[in-house]
């Protein structure tokens, strides 16, 4: 039983079951809970024979007399015990809840149930308090031993292991099998979380029920929910998705989201999901999707209020009561010329203190800021941000008004700029945390990434160690670390240069000077560490060689390459910026093949200059 006498499911699982007469006739199987009440009532008892017959489910509060220790005790003989079947409001609580995923409430956090805690009552009944979600479950259902054991010496080390219980109340079931189940979600449901929280939550489901799940919500809240998922998992969700439930789905969005996932899908799917739309939100997404994603015309919303400067603020509000109550916030109305062209724009304080008579075109600001279609996503940002703009306006050649980038947008693509300069800087990608075998890195993957050189010097040397003469290896090994950092510091520096963009860069000459100055710095440091070594004895007398000509060529080889090395900086630099591969670059990569070629220059150099010396 568990603390408290308050038992597991875990704990009751395997019991054996005694008639009134003392013989066993099976052991527990499952239990029954119905879902109708506040704390779910145990309603049922599945067990199965000892000739390993299919479960009988019998009803608990009739026939269960007493829990014990040893198992199960009923009221009547075998021979009285009458079978029931499980109600529409009833779950069984291992086949349905052991090893699911839920919503814990309180965190918008999925997680997986390890076990099931229950309470006793005073008249001998069952109830469901919450689900175990921790490592505590996992050890109780492998082992109740083992568990005791972990818990113990946790305890004895200052670490106590805590329970980690969701309580009923705080619970979710978004098992997509249970959607149809009576009162399984009268308690509460993710349904009514904003949104963005429930994005969150479907990005840490299983991708197997992620659209299952989706589909549970109203075509509103889903459309709400599916603006908010990161472009993958919507890729993914509307792939799952019945083709008249995506189609519905898309036009509920806003125009510019919903034109960004059409885009991304293949164009026989994303013709048909258009073909299903009604006529205003198909022309609209349509318009939207001749615009290269990276730039303003591929992320404006067509939703926007423009009207004749002509108008008055009268109109405006007439125009503004029969919004649908989806259309995009309204922060400006923008002012048209007799010819559509953009001339003007009021802000929402404009219309709300002026008379219903007055004219927009005395009220108007007439000294716009605008962006071209074609002008990349970065400048409408810098120029939202400049002006502190809510709304940027994008108008063609003719200055005629194409649509609106808003606020949130630019919000999103600063966000998404900033991940992606924190992923560049650190070598790593972001991963969606929901997606098995994702999230984030194991310490190991993490201590290889940021110290990569480390892990690149045990594998060098491991190789160079069969390949290189021996009296050259202890001086390769010593000054090795150095040629890999200035590689790697190499690619730190060619990141940042990406990150920062151009200003205030160096030119190549003091770029190069810079590097020559940090290379032969290193070489000094290398030989400062080959004379102390030296001195104090701890280097071979195979490797000073009487002369310490090793040592000396060593160095020269090191200085050599680490000017190599570092004088690709400028290189490097020019090269990731005029080739298709982006900011989103990881570093990863290029760090291991700068680090091998310059292992491979420093073992090649310090062989040839031995040889030419005479040092070996």
């Amino acid at each position: 039983m568990g603390r408290g006498g308050m038992p597991y499911l875990s704990e009751i699982l395997g019991r054996p079951v005694f008639d009134s007469e003392g013989e066993k006739i099976g052991t527990v199987d499952d239990l029954g809970a119905s879902l109708a009440e506040v704390f779910p009532r145990v309603t049922s008892l599945a067990f199965g024979g000892a000739s390993k017959r299919p479960s009988f489910m019998v009803s608990w509060r009739k026939y269960v007399a007493s829990i014990t220790d040893a198992g199960i005790n009923l009221n009547v003989r075998q021979a009285d015990v009458r079978f029931s079947y499980l109600q529409p409001e009833e779950i069984l609580l291992g086949r349905n809840l052991m090893n699911k995923q839920i919503v814990d409430m309180r965190s918008a956090k999925v997680a997986r149930v390890t076990d099931i805690k229950l309470s006793g009552t005073s008249d001998g009944q069952l109830r469901l308090l919450g689900a175990e979600v921790g490592i505590r479950g996992r050890l109780r259902t492998t082992s109740p031993t083992l568990e005791h054991l972990v818990v113990r010496a946790a305890d004895a080390l200052g670490r106590p292991v805590a329970e980690r219980v969701v309580p009923w109340s705080y619970m979710d079931l978004i098992d997509p099998t249970l959607s149809n189940v009576k009162g399984a979600r009268a308690h509460g449901s993710f349904e009514d979380m904003h949104p963005a929280d429930i994005a969150d939550v479907i990005e840490q489901l299983d991708p197997k029920i992620r659209a299952q799940v989706l589909r549970q919500l109203d075509t509103e809240s889903a459309a709400e929910t599916m603006s908010e998922l990161p472009d993958d998992i919507q890729s993914e969700v509307i792939a799952e998705l019945p083709e008249r439930e995506a189609s519905d789905m898309i036009a509920e969005m806003d125009p510019d989201d919903a034109a960004d996932i059409i885009g991304e899908l293949p164009f026989d799917r994303a013709e048909k999901l258009l073909n299903l739309m009604d006529a205003p939100e198909e022309k609209a997404i349509r318009a939207l999707l001749g615009y290269s994603k990276n730039t303003a015309g591929g992320i404006m919303t067509s939703e926007f209020v423009a009207m004749p400067q002509t108008s008055t603020i009268g109109a405006v509000r007439r125009r503004l009561r029969g919004l649908d109550p989806d259309f995009e916030p309204v922060y400006y109305i923008y002012t048209l010329d007799e010819n559509r062209r953009l001339v003007g724009v009021l802000s929402m304080r404009d219309v709300v203190v002026a008379d219903d008579t007055d004219l927009l075109r005395d009220l108007s600001f007439n000294d716009l800021i605008t962006v071209a279609p074609e002008d990349d996503q970065a400048h409408v940002t810098e120029e939202m941000t400049k002006y502190g703009l809510v709304d940027m306006p994008v108008v063609d050649a003719d200055g005629r008004l194409l649509g609106i980038v808003s606020v949130d947008d630019a919000l999103d693509l600063i966000e998404e700029g900033h991940e992606r300069d924190i992923e560049l800087a650190s070598g790593t990608r972001s991963e969606s945390a929901g997606s098995p075998g994702k999230g984030k890195a194991s310490h190991l993957q993490w201590f290889f990434r940021r110290e990569l050189w480390f892990a690149m010097w045990a594998v060098v040397l491991a190789v160079a160690a069969r390949a290189l003469p021996g009296a050259v290896l202890p001086a390769f090994a010593m000054l090795l670390p150095i040629v890999l950092l200035v590689a790697d510091d190499v690619i730190s520096f060619a990141s940042g240069h990406l990150i920062d963009g151009d200003e205030d860069v160096p030119g190549l000459g003091a770029l190069l000077a810079r590097d020559f100055a940090v290379g032969l710095l290193m070489g000094l440091a290398g030989w400062a560490i080959v004379s102390l070594m030296a001195v104090a004895g701890v280097t071979s007398a195979s490797c000073l060689s009487g002369t310490g000509a090793v040592e000396a060529v060593a160095i020269a080889a090191m200085v050599t390459v680490t000017l190599l090395v570092t004088g690709s900086a400028p290189m490097t630099r020019v090269i990731a910026r005029r080739s298709s591969l982006d900011r989103s670059t990881p570093g990863t990569l290029a760090s291991v093949v700068i680090m091998v070629v310059g292992a491979a220059a420093f073992a090649l150099l310090s062989v040839g200059f031995a040889s030419a010396m005479g040092a070996l």
